[in-house]
């Protein structure tokens, strides 16, 4: 595969750079460089490198022959193409494109787990109807066939729309945990989906950046950016429930998961 070829399937694939950068073990400045035609020669170790990820993905997309997975541009894939993905392939479909999902690391599932338990603890005790969710559960957004997404924590009031392992419509409360991977996927292209869509408050925890971003879309003044060590109400509870991200944080460091 020559490098015009990668260029067409990392189009095809809808890519970033990031995503290639960390598939693939090349640093990111020099795939940025490669893909751009900054370096005009690239070492041949580095074209092998690259070459890996899409001979990788192609393998995924045809490896289930009855299906129609790898024959269509990205933006023209629907749910039953996801439906009849694998099941160990982890993808989320958004307007029609497919986006792969790396495998979470061990903080960011601690992070969801405690979130998911702190919201269950308030719910119960106020003997609640709704119900606190996390991933992997189907989202069937738009209520269309061109979006599934799998939020990392979730709460759905109206339990009426739950079937199986699919929610169909906007949950009450998302919350996702950033990633390398991930970041820009949830914090532009998720957050107009989650915001359109019905979504009244979207949570995006960034470790790395040691914040929380909260948007109350009910309210008009968002969003509101919080340290990773405070605790933050919750705008759909009225407030009343709270998530103490400092106890989450110093839960972590007893593992030496942070600093």
């Amino acid at each position: 595969m020559n490098l015009e070829q990668m260029k067409e399937r990392k189009r095809e694939l809808g890519y970033t750079y990031e995503q290639i950068a960390e598939l693939s073990g090349v640093p990111l400045g020099t795939v940025q460089k490669v893909f751009c035609g900054a370096t005009a020669s690239p070492r041949y170790d580095t074209l092998c490198a690259l070459e890996q990820v899409f001979q990788k993905k192609e393998e995924c997309f045809v490896k289930e022959a009855a299906t129609a997975y790898g024959v269509k541009k990205q933006g023209e894939y629907t749910v039953e193409d996801y439906r009849a993905l694998p099941d160990d392939q982890r993808v989320e479909l958004i307007d029609g494109v497919l986006y792969d999902m790396a495998a979470p690391t061990g903080i960011h599932q601690v992070v969801g787990g405690e979130i998911h338990a702190m919201l269950r603890e308030y719910i119960r005790s106020k003997k609640g109807r709704c119900l606190p969710m996390y991933s992997p559960i189907d989202v069937q957004l738009d209520c269309d066939n061109k979006t599934i997404v799998q939020p990392d924590v979730l709460v759905l009031c109206d339990t009426s729309r739950l079937s199986g392992n699919t929610i169909w419509g906007a949950p009450d409360f998302v919350v996702e945990v950033l990633s390398k991977s991930t970041r820009k996927k949830d914090m532009f292209v998720k957050l107009n989906k989650y915001m359109n869509a019905g979504v009244r408050e979207y949570w995006m925890v960034d470790f790395d950046k040691m914040k929380v971003v909260v948007y109350d879309f009910a309210g008009e003044n968002y969003p509101v950016i919080y340290g990773i060590h405070d605790v933050i109400p919750v705008g759909i509870f009225g407030g009343e429930c709270q998530i103490d991200f400092g106890e989450i944080y110093d839960y972590l460091k007893s593992f030496s998961l942070v600093e």
